[in-house]
This record gives structure tokens, sequence and C-alpha cells, in this order.
């Protein structure tokens, strides 16, 4: 039996790696009532990768190599 080969999807991600975990983001949404886009996901994602370069910058521009919590 030959072996089946799988294609990839073409990640057209703006952000980079996956940070949040989709299921429960959906499950989150779910539990107060509403419904989730397709394309919730990976706004999110694109928006924490977003707060993360925005909180490095701002613990470098503070001469710190360490991210603390109030630099979000």
């Amino acid at each position: 039996m030959a072996k089946k080969t799988t294609k990839k999807k073409a990640s057209k991600k703006k952000g980079g790696e996956t940070l949040i975990v989709g299921s429960k983001v959906k499950a989150t949404i779910k539990a107060n009532g509403c419904m989730t886009s397709g394309e919730l996901l990976e706004a999110l994602n694109d928006a924490v990768h977003a707060l993360i370069a925005d909180a490095c910058n701002r613990a470098q521009s503070n001469k710190r190599s360490t991210v603390r919590a109030h630099d979000l």
C-alpha cells in the first residue's frame, strides 16, 4: 500500500508562530455566549505578537533584558 502524502497549508500569518491555544480561546468565547469567527484566532495571535514586541521594546528602552508585567 502506498504511503499517503499530506500537503501542509501555506502559512499567511504576519505574527509568526502561533502563541495562543485556539481551542481554549474558542471555549472561553462560547462560555460567554458568543461564537468565534474564522479570522479571530489569527488576529488575536497577531495582537499577542505585537503586545510582546512592545513589551520587549519598553524593557530594552529602560536598559533591562527582563520583560516584566508592567511592560505590558
